[in-house]
C-alpha cells in the first residue's frame, strides 16, 4: 500500500525541492555571492544578521496592520454604502474600478508632496491596496444572498435594516473573508511600498540599503521576510474565517 503525504505537506515539499535545486546550481556553477546567494547563505545572515533586521521587521508589520484595519474598515462601509444606496453605488463603482489602474508606485511620490514624510502617505497607500479587494468582495457577497429567503422576512414584516443585519450580511461573509485574505497579504506588501517614500525604519529601507551596498543575501532576506510575514496574515485571517462562518463551511464540505 503506497503511503501519501499529509494532507498540506505537498507545497513545503516542492518549495525543499527547489531550494535544494537553487543550492547545488549555486555551488555547482560557482555563482558568485553578490548576484546570487545560496538558500543556506541567505538562511545564514538571516540568523546572524537578526538583530538588525528585527527591528525593520516589527515596523513593518506594525505599519501593515494598523493600514490593514483602516483599508477592511473603509472597504466594508464602502459597500455597505453602495449597497444600501443602489444609484450610488451606478455612479462610484466605475470610479473604484478606475482607482486600481493607477500604479501605486507612481502615486506614491505625489502623497509624499501633499501630505509630508510623515505616517499619514504610508497609511493612504497601504489603504488604496487594502479597501478595493475587501469592497468588491463585500458587494458580491450581499448579492449572493438568496432571494426566497429575503422575500420570506419580507414576509414576516422585516425592514431594510433587519433584511441587511440579519441576512444580507452574514451570508456575505464567506466573500468578504475571502477579499479580506487578499487585502492582508497586499498590506505587506502596501508597507514596504509606502516605506521607500521615506522610512527611517521597515523592510523597504532595509532592502533600499542592502540593495545598494550590493548585499543580495540581504535583499533575499527580505523577500522570505516578506513572504512569511504575508503567510501568516493569511493564516490567521483563515482561522477567523472558520470560527465567524462555521455553518457556511460546513454547508460548502456537504455540497
Amino acid at each position: 500500500m503506497k503511503k501519501r503525504l499529509p494532507k498540506g505537506w505537498s507545497p513545503f515539499v516542492v518549495l525543499l525541492l527547489l531550494l535544494s535545486l537553487w543550492e547545488i546550481i549555486v555551488r555547482l556553477a560557482d555563482v558568485p555571492e553578490w548576484f546570487l546567494p545560496s538558500p543556506t547563505a541567505i538562511l545564514h545572515e538571516a540568523i546572524t544578521g537578526w538583530s538588525n533586521f528585527s527591528g525593520h521587521m516589527f515596523s513593518t508589520v506594525q505599519l501593515a496592520v494598523l493600514g490593514f484595519i483602516i483599508g477592511t474598515s473603509i472597504g466594508l462601509l464602502t459597500a455597505m454604502l453602495l449597497h444600501v444606496v443602489p444609484f450610488l453605488r451606478e455612479a462610484v463603482y466605475p470610479l473604484l474600478i478606475l482607482s486600481q489602474n493607477i500604479p501605486i508606485i507612481v502615486l506614491a511620490p505625489l502623497l509624499v508632496v501633499w501630505f509630508g514624510f510623515g505616517l499619514l502617505p504610508k497609511l493612504i497607500v497601504i489603504t488604496l491596496v487594502c479597501f478595493f479587494p475587501i469592497t468588491i468582495a463585500a458587494l458580491d457577497g450581499f448579492k449572493q444572498t438568496p432571494q426566497d429567503l429575503k422575500t420570506y422576512m419580507m414576509m414576516a414584516g422585516a425592514s431594510s435594516k433587519q433584511l441587511f443585519w440579519k441576512l444580507e450580511l452574514p451570508y456575505s461573509l464567506s466573500s468578504l473573508f475571502s477579499g479580506i485574505k487578499i487585502s492582508a497579504t497586499y498590506s505587506v506588501m502596501g508597507a514596504v511600498i509606502s516605506e521607500w517614500l521615506g522610512a527611517q525604519t521597515g523592510i523597504g529601507v532595509y532592502m533600499t540599503l542592502a540593495s545598494s551596498s550590493f548585499r543580495t543575501d540581504r535583499v533575499f532576506v527580505a523577500i522570505f521576510a516578506i513572504m512569511i510575514i504575508s503567510m501568516l496574515f493569511f493564516a490567521i485571517i483563515r482561522i477567523a474565517e472558520k470560527r465567524f462562518i462555521r455553518w457556511r463551511i460546513k454547508e460548502e464540505e456537504k455540497e
